[in-house]
């Protein structure tokens, strides 16, 4: 079974930074040991098979690491393994001592009756803790009179250790910081009240990345972390990792994900595992090159084996030739053969049947508009969608991209216009595709009872397609996963030719291999296509338009997902209202070159740094100011028979506590100034 080891570490360097710098400084930068863990030997058997194999490799600190490998090769079962929370039944996991995990797994049933700050806050169970016991001192001082007790001086010691703890974890920061991790995951300031029951699971699980984060783990384990996120909030993500202190090891099928946050790949394939020190695309390559490699080595040794055998077999009958072919036998018995790591390259296969007839206009919208009781989701929508238009939907969860998708399909009501064109078929997959399919139907029931015609002798086939064979067309849909329900949906698409497909996350559960052949499917189809997609890789070169939702609005770009991505990037650094700003002023002389507009934006934004730069040293000033008298004020309450007077008709105790909350106000300003400050060096 797994034995879970600490190795003990006999050195540990800390530091301390200094009280202007503790705050947010110390929890972002905090220390990480050097540390590197060990797995040795782990063999898995699943139903008499083998999922892992004695396998063996090391996790390294600051380690960027992607498993990959098909569904159900074992790359969940393997982060789970490492964090504890399942056995195997041979080998080890070995760290460090005092080494942390974070583990977000692929799917969870998050069931707190928090709101999200305080959910949030749950990350922090040291700090407060600190806060209730820094409290519960201050109120049993407020309380008493023995200030020349023992127990009075002890006290004192006590809320100013804890005091001291407090601070260097960075205890008045964790607001600052918690809003910074919220909003990079997409969540609205005026949300962090909202009780979590009230979001979707999506949402839910964004706060359990959160979590994570906050925490700041020596380790981070992400099973489909993108799965609950949107390209914004991947893409901050991404630069999150870039500079996290630990080892990150994630599993994902988005592969600009992997590729711009991973350095080391393992895959997992047959129970056996391969190291590649790359990111995904280069890991491709490698393996492209590692098999050709092996193939040749494999072919010459088999022709250099035969040549022996050749030999042996026409002279072993000759006495004069006895020494040579003893000789080559003894050769050949000394071979180590060479073994051909074969890809298992099984993965389904179709083609989309041919779009039927319609005519130039596939749907016109009006003024759309779609109201919940809680918000207005889409405000007053005109758009059209032309015959073999591409489209892409993107934007943050919850902005209307599924929505508009259900209102297309007539799924929800909604209020405006919307017309289609002639002959118009719609093929849809939905981001909940499973709750379509009946849990008591068998897989070939689900076809067989919506195929028509010569489609019925086909059904097998078509299931063969989609990698269900032998007894798996048996199965109840109950007991599919969640990848196998996906092909399946995806395989009832086939059986009615349409010529609008609407995709809502149809990557969703599917490994990179379906991925790319879903691709090539659609780059094949004729007709016309809108998918809601956060995959940058799938949309790359699939779409010609991207229409982005946000806050009710819908705003249509010309181009595939990265054109989109460039655009925004360049009106969100408001080049485009600057020169317009320029022209209106009148100040913008014919001629003017890019970069001095940039100049002007840098200098203007220097400016402000350097105001909120100095008003955080005169915030610096006086928190140092107030600690110093505090100090002093502490020292003279632990002193009672010198300041009898001052303590005993209470005036120095209310200047104490007046001044404690004249430190707290300017701690909390000084961390939004800090925050600002970040914003605008950023």
């Amino acid at each position: 079974m797994l034995n879970s080891k600490r190795a003990s570490q006999k050195d540990a360097l800390f530091l301390i930074a200094p009280r202007e710098e503790a705050l947010v400084i110390v929890f972002f930068n905090c220390i990480f040991a050097p540390s590197m863990i060990s797995i040795n030997n782990l063999s898995v058997q699943f139903g008499g098979e083998s999922l892992f194999d004695h396998v063996s490799f090391f996790i390294n600190d600051k380690d960027r690491l992607g498993l990959v490998g098909k569904n159900g090769a074992g790359k969940s079962t393997l982060l789970k393994i490492i964090k504890g929370i399942q056995k195997a039944n041979e080998g080890d996991v070995i760290f460090p001592d005092g080494f942390t995990v974070g583990y977000l797994p692929q799917e969870m049933e998050p069931h707190s009756l928090k709101n999200v700050m305080e959910e949030a806050m749950t990350a922090f169970s040291e700090v407060i803790q600190l806060e209730e016991k820094i409290a519960d001192c201050e109120h049993q001082i407020s309380q008493r009179t023995d200030y020349e007790s023992d127990s009075y001086h002890k006290l004192i010691r006590i809320h100013s250790d804890t005091l001291e703890r407090y601070h260097l974890l960075g205890g008045q920061a964790i607001h600052v910081n918690i809003e910074k991790i919220l909003t990079g995951l997409g969540f609205e300031r005026d949300e962090f009240d909202r009780k979590l029951t009230t979001f979707s699971s999506g949402w839910q699980m964004r706060v359990e990345i959160a979590k994570i984060l906050l925490q700041q783990p020596n380790l981070i384990l992400f099973d489909e972390p993108t799965n609950h996120l949107d390209i914004d909030s991947i893409q901050w993500l991404e630069e999150f990792l870039a500079d996290f202190k630990g080892a990150v090891v994630l599993v994902s099928h988005d592969r600009a994900f992997l590729d711009n946050v991973t350095k080391r790949t393992i895959e997992i394939s047959k129970g056996k595992i391969y190291d590649y020190k790359a990111n995904y695309s280069d890991y491709v390559v490698m393996r492209e090159e590692r098999m050709e490699s092996q193939i040749a080595t494999h072919n010459n040794q088999q022709r250099q084996i035969r040549q022996i055998e050749r030999f042996v077999d026409r002279f072993r009958s000759k006495a004069t030739k006895a020494k040579q072919v003893q000789s080559r036998i003894k050769m050949m018995e000394k071979i180590d053969l060479v073994e051909v790591d074969m890809v298992d390259d099984s993965g389904i296969r179709f083609r989309f049947p041919p779009a039927p007839h319609s005519g130039k206009i596939i749907l016109e919208a009006e003024h759309l508009c779609k109201d919940y009781p809680q918000k207005r989701v889409l405000n007053d929508l005109t758009f059209s969608v032309i015959k073999n238009d591409r489209i892409a939907f993107v934007g943050k969860n919850g902005e209307g991209k599924t929505t508009l998708s259900k209102v297309i399909t007539n799924q929800v009501d909604y209020t405006g216009s919307l017309k289609f064109g002639h002959n118009i078929v719609i093929g849809y997959y939905a981001q909940d595709q499973s709750d379509y399919l009946d849990p008591e139907k068998t897989v070939f029931k689900t076809i067989d009872d919506i195929a028509v015609g010569d489609i019925r002798a086909r059904i097998k086939g078509i299931l063969g397609g989609f990698l269900f064979s032998g007894d798996d067309i048996e199965k109840k849909v109950k007991v599919l996963s969640g990848g196998e329900k996906s092909r399946l949906s995806l395989a009832k698409l086939l059986l009615t030719p349409a010529n609008l497909l609407i995709l809502d996350e149809p990557t969703n559960h599917l490994d990179m291999r379906s991925k790319d052949v879903l691709k090539n499917a659609l780059l094949q189809f004729n007709g016309t296509l809108i998918v809601v997609s956060h995959d940058r890789d799938f949309l790359q070169g699939l779409t010609n338009r991207v229409f982005e939702f946000r806050h009710g609005i819908m705003k249509e770009y010309i181009g595939d997902i990265y054109d989109f991505l460039e655009q925004r990037r360049l009106r969100n650094l408001d080049e485009l209202a600057i020169n317009q700003k320029h022209l209106e002023a009148g100040t913008r002389e014919e001629g003017i070159s890019q970069n001095k507009l940039n100049w002007e934006k840098k200098k203007e934004n220097d400016r402000e740094i350097r105001k909120i730069k100095s008003q955080i040293a005169k915030s610096e000033s006086e928190i140092e100011r107030m600690e110093r008298e505090i100090r002093e004020m502490e020292s003279m309450l632990g002193n009672p028979e010198k300041y009898q007077a001052k303590i005993q008709d209470g005036s120095l105790y209310k200047e104490y506590e007046s001044l404690k909350g004249s430190l707290a106000r300017e701690m909390k300003r000084w961390e939004e100034l800090q925050y600002e400050l970040e914003i605008l060096e950023n």
